[in-house]
């Protein structure tokens, strides 16, 4: 199952830029000074991955937040764009209920659930998307192109944003056996092992996001880092052999040039304590495409992953019984 789904990100690409071209968003009466994307999980991650793609253009900041509480900077001149995929994550709730007592801007993103009955209830705009999906999430490409859409219905970007979401979906469909054949060997190198996962500042979603995936499809731990802030202390911390660690790097053929260096030289300190160092060098032309290029190779790495520890990809049971627990109290 979990293959279709993300068989399906490129259609799944298509489909939301479709939604978004119909979605009607209100210009604000005020003149908007910051944006706050309240999310969690795969509502989230698309957040982070716009933030990274709108820091070349918008000349506004572009927090996320991932709890429940929010920054007291909210007011009159903020544009609040609520997203989550089921409607009814409790923290984005509370989130939402706070920014309901400011002057914000407020758009929902979401499928369903109590955010979209309150956004009818009280006037706010809102973006509904497919709710036919079984995972949150194999749903990114929904979660982050209505948010580039509704920093273009805002007026806070331009068009290329999304021309370049329209190009990445042709790069991905062009790619698809590659991206494949490359995800069967890199889970089949990763299995049994620990991985770590790095690349440059510029990327970090790319990074967080295979993270997430590993943990949620793949039902085992790793973790991640970024060059160059990785080389003020993590870099410290290798000092004993261990050959249960697989290092990946994420690298671009543009990345900064200092942050090419820095690589070259932590592979080098990093060779004297783990033999498994693998990287992958993105395709495309932009950040966008080469992002949505890794998204689309690291869910194909954790998917096949699953097959390799038997497990199921789909299945999150703990944190339906942490819920379940929660709801108790």
């Amino acid at each position: 199952m979990m293959d279709q789904l993300i068989d399906r990100f490129p259609d799944q690409l298509t489909e939301a830029l479709e939604i978004g071209a119909e979605a009607k968003i209100k210009q604000h009466e005020h003149e908007i000074q910051h944006v706050f994307v309240a999310g969690l999980g795969g509502s989230g991650i698309g957040g982070n991955f716009v933030a990274e793609f709108i820091a070349d253009e918008c000349k506004i900041p572009y927090l996320v937040g991932k709890g429940y509480d929010v920054p007291n900077f909210i007011g009159k001149n903020t544009l609040a764009i609520v997203s989550s995929y089921s409607g009814n994550t409790e923290e984005t709730l509370e989130a939402f209920e706070k920014i309901r007592k400011t002057e914000a801007k407020i758009v929902v993103v979401s499928s369903g659930g109590k955010l979209i009955n309150f956004a009818q209830e009280y006037g706010y705009d809102f973006i509904q998307i497919p709710g036919n999906w079984p995972s949150p999430r194999a749903c990114l490409g929904f979660s982050l192109v209505q948010q580039l859409v509704i920093l273009r219905k805002l007026k806070l970007i331009g068009h290329e944003k999304l021309d370049e979401i329209r190009s990445s979906i042709d790069l991905l469909k062009f790619n698809n056996e590659t991206i494949k054949e490359t995800a069967k060997k890199l889970a089949a190198t990763m299995h049994g092992k620990l991985p770590i996962i790095y690349t440059t500042d510029r990327m970090e979603s790319v990074a967080v996001r295979f993270r997430q995936q590993v943990n949620e499809n793949a039902k085992q731990l790793c973790w991640h880092h970024v060059v160059p802030e990785m080389n003020h202390n993590e870099l410290v911390g290798w000092r004993n052999e261990d050959q249960n660690l697989i290092v990946i790097y994420f690298r671009n053929k543009d990345d900064y040039k200092r942050n090419q260096t820095r690589i070259e030289i932590n592979k080098t300190i990093i060779k004297k304590y783990t033999n498994n160092i693998v990287e992958l060098w993105s395709r495309g032309n932009t950040l966008i495409e080469k992002s949505l290029f890794f998204v689309n190779l690291g869910d194909y790495v954790s998917y096949y992953l699953s097959e390799a520890n038997q497990v199921d990809s789909i299945e999150v049971d703990v944190i339906d019984y942490l819920k379940a627990e929660l709801a108790k109290v």
